[in-house]
């Protein structure tokens, strides 16, 4: 176990907060670690940057966010607001960022 892609797709704070917090324990363990927001997670980036998290701070400081989805961002109409945070926005799946890329690059897969 080396390399993590956490694909939080649920719109609960706390949930995704656990995401967070076991991606920056990993990547601080040393096990390569990557966060791609999909499904309804993506309307929780406004909320924690507005609320100014902590430990979603830390989380986009240590460059642990490797995408949002670009459909579910249209779709959740936070597409505009989420293209200004400075996290990549993906979408070559579909519109989704596509799982394969992470699989074929030796990612375990985590989805919640």
């Amino acid at each position: 176990m080396n390399k993590i892609a956490f694909f939080p797709f649920k719109g609960e704070k706390m949930c995704f907060m656990h995401v967070l917090i076991n991606a920056i324990d990993l990547h601080e363990k040393g096990v390569d670690t990557k966060i791609i927001v999909e499904g309804e997670a993506v309307k929780l980036i406004k909320v924690l940057e507005e609320e100014e998290n902590k430990v979603y701070l830390k989380t986009k400081e240590l460059g642990l966010f490797d995408s949002i989805c670009r459909a579910c961002s249209a779709q959740m109409g936070v597409l505009e607001y989420n293209e200004k945070t400075g996290i990549p926005i993906k979408g070559n799946a579909n519109g989704h960022p596509a799982m394969y890329d992470y699989i074929k690059d030796g990612y375990e897969i985590i989805t919640l």
